[in-house]
Formats: structure tokens, C-alpha cells, sequence
């Protein structure tokens, strides 16, 4: 219930040095997930971000002189990566990770910005105001917030571990920025760790209604997350919401050394039990017409028992989102359902929702039935949960 061009091939390289095609570490940074917008030219901005004080517009990061960064030096495009400051000296929102791409190597660093220079064509689109009214669109703040809270030490890979686990490192800490979506972040917004040294690295947040899962807990071996980065599905899960953007846009065309080396890293700092909660809130009678429910709308896929059918439907039975501690994902796709990412190796699959269908309490209970049955003993759902995720996505 989860769910363009060639690039150079990259194998484990010398730690020494993290070289490779501009073209596929952009692909690897998912640069186009923020600065492309839908129906917009390549990489010329335009993507919107709703951020606690309004919405703020991504930038045009093509070579054109007057709208994008053709004007930047090397030195200019590595501050502007490294510490979240423009060529002109304003400071960058951290929508920007700026944050993650400090890690990255200087070779990278240069490989990325003769892409962007020489390989990606100039558009001549003009960035877009901020919707933040004044004071608050103010820039002077973001220079302390980078202050307090930003650490622009390059990666060092960790002694004593192995090659494959300091290239997954690398990855996740860096180019990837998997913490901007699954580490939980503070009063400021910022996030709360950038490496797994400590435990709230990764370990889950809320995400525009949807929950980011926690990577610190053993859901998955190395080799699931593997091929769950390169298809989207492994033998029993599938990913939806976000996540399945990025496996379309991003990590379906990185190397299967990289992909490996990510899932060994994740494999080894994940070293939280799954939360398991006993769900108390069902009545028996509530629970009945959610065995009803399911029979009829969901066991034709999912199964009897919740097994799923390998690498095409989900199991059911431990499923990471289903026994979420939070709800949310596992709620979005029941009231407006999911897609499968699409990639160059397997088709996409869609299940519908059924907001349309049910009512509040019917999503709460049929939520209730799956988070408490075949072994899964996760938190209730209440109705008022539903109803104000339902809200969310009418506000929106």
C-alpha cells in the first residue's frame, strides 16, 4: 500500500575521492524534484514550498546570465552549496539543503557545477517573489539561523567500517539529503541531526500530511532497500507518496553499488525495534464490519491474510507504513489512494482511495483493522485523525 537521459556509470570509487558525472550526481541530488516545475522548462524553478511563515518559490538553476547562475564562479556556486548564501549575499532558505550538500566532495562539488554550466540549457525565466509578507521576508535572520544550527564540516568517512557502508554514508548524508525528509525537525525548523550519531537521524517526520518513515528502525535487509530504491517495490512493500517521486526522478538511476551501498548503511544504523503498540480502540462490533470492508475491497489484492502477491501487491503483515507510529501515510492512501513509481524496469501500479466512499469513522475503523491484525499491533486511529487530514487536503 506504498508506494530522460543516460548517466554515467558509478561503481564504489577511493573514499579519497568521490568523483563522478555532473549529470548523475544530479540525478543522485534529485535537483529536478525542486527545480523543475510541472509544465515548466528543465531546472528553471518555479516549484512552490510552504514553509511556517508562506510560500517561497525555488530558483532558476540554469546557465542564463540575468535569471539563473550562469553569472556564478565556482567559488560563488560552492558557497551558495556549502553554506546556503547567493552570489549576491543574500542567504538561502533552508528548503535549500544546503545543509547536506556541505558533505560533499570538492570533486563533486566541481563536477556538479560544470553540469550545470555546460550541460543544462540556459532558460531565461525569471525567479518568482516570495509570497511572504514583510518583515518576515526579511533575509537578515536566515545568516543567524545558518549560525546556530549549520555545520559545514565535509564528510569524513567513519574508521572501521566498510568501504560500501562510507559510500552509503556519503549518499544518505550528503547528495541525497534523506534526512531533509525523514529526520524530525525542531522550533526552528531545522533538522534535529545530520549523521547518525544520533538517534534522531532519520528517525521519521511529518511530511506536507504524509509520514516519512523511520530508517532507524529493522524493517528491511540491504538488499530490500536495494531494490526498493531501484523499482520502487521489493518481494513484500512498496513505496507511495513522495518517496515514489523520488525512485521516478532519482534513485532508480543510480548504480546498483551505490544503491547497495545506501541499503548497507541504512542496515546498520538501524538499531531501534519497531514500535509495536496494542490497538484497544475498535469495538467488536467495529471491527467486524472493517473484516467486511476488507474482505470486499481490499483481500482481492492484499490477500486473506494480508500476504500481498511478491513484487506486485504489498503485504499487509508488518508493513512499515500500516505500523507506523504515525498514521498519516497509511490514512492518505486509504482516503485518496497511491500509485507505484514508475521506472525503466517496471510498470507503475495504482490502488484507488476510498475518501470518496467512506466516511470519517468507516477510514478510522478499516485503519484500525489493518494496524491490528496478522501480528501487527500498532496505536488506534481515531476519527477525528481522519477528518483532520481530510481537512488538510481541502485547505490545500
Amino acid at each position: 500500500m506504498r508506494v530522460l537521459a543516460s548517466v554515467a556509470l558509478l561503481g564504489l570509487l577511493p573514499l579519497a575521492s568521490y568523483g563522478a558525472d555532473g549529470e548523475y550526481l544530479a540525478r543522485a541530488g534529485d535537483c529536478t524534484a525542486c527545480h523543475t516545475a510541472p509544465g515548466g522548462q528543465f531546472m528553471a524553478g518555479g516549484v512552490p514550498f510552504d514553509t511556517p511563515i508562506g510560500r517561497i518559490y525555488s530558483t532558476n538553476i540554469t546557465p542564463d546570465k540575468e535569471h539563473g547562475i550562469g553569472a556564478y564562479s565556482f567559488e560563488q556556486f560552492n558557497r551558495a552549496m556549502r553554506e546556503g548564501v547567493a552570489a549576491s549575499g543574500h542567504a538561502l532558505y533552508p528548503a535549500m539543503p544546503y545543509t547536506s550538500y556541505a558533505r560533499l566532495s570538492e570533486s563533486d562539488m566541481r563536477a556538479l557545477y560544470d553540469y550545470f554550466m555546460q550541460q543544462v540549457p540556459a532558460q531565461p525565466v525569471a525567479n518568482r517573489d516570495s509570497d511572504i509578507p514583510w518583515p518576515l521576508s526579511m533575509r537578515w535572520p536566515l545568516h543567524v539561523w545558518r549560525w546556530m544550527f549549520h555545520d559545514d564540516a565535509p564528510f569524513e568517512p567513519a574508521a572501521g567500517q566498510s568501504e560500501a557502508y562510507n559510500r552509503g554514508a556519503y549518499l544518505v548524508e550528503g547528495l541525497g539529503h534523506c534526512g531533509a525528509c525523514h529526520t524530525p525537525r525542531g522550533w526552528a525548523m531545522q533538522e534535529k541531526a545530520q549523521n547518525a550519531a544520533s538517534e534522531q537521524f532519520l528517525a521519521g517526520a511529518d511530511l506536507d500530511g504524509w509520514w516519512a518513515s523511520n530508517l532507524r528502525e529493522a524493517h528491511f535487509s540491504a538488499e530490500d532497500l536495494a531494490q526498493l530504491l531501484k523499482t520502487g517495490r521489493s518481494a513484500h512493500y512498496s513505496v507511495s507518496g513522495p518517496m515514489a517521486d523520488v525512485i521516478s526522478h532519482s534513485t532508480q538511476y543510480l548504480t546498483d553499488e551505490d544503491r547497495a551501498a545506501i541499503g548497507e548503511y541504512l542496515v546498520a544504523i538501524a538499531d531501534q525495534p519497531v514500535s509495536q503498540t496494542a490497538n484497544t480502540a475498535s469495538s467488536r462490533e467495529a471491527g467486524q464490519a472493517a473484516a467486511g470492508t476488507y474482505a470486499s475491497l481490499c483481500s482481492v489484492c492484499h490477500g486473506r491474510e494480508g500476504e500481498g502477491v511478491e513484487f506486485v501487491v504489498p503485504a499487509l503483515a508488518g508493513n512499515p507504513t500500516v505500523i507506523a507510529q504515525d498514521p498519516n501515510s497509511l490514512l492518505q492512501v486509504l482516503l485518496n489512494g497511491t500509485h507505484s513509481p514508475r521506472t525503466e524496469e517496471q510498470m507503475g501500479y495504482a490502488m484507488p482511495g476510498y475518501g470518496w466512499r467512506m466516511d470519517d469513522s468507516q477510514l478510522a475503523e478499516l485503519a484500525n483493522y489493518l494496524r491490528g491484525q496478522w501480528g501487527n499491533q500498532a496505536a488506534a486511529v481515531s476519527a477525528s485523525q481522519v477528518a483532520a487530514l481530510r481537512g488538510q487536503q481541502r485547505a490545500h
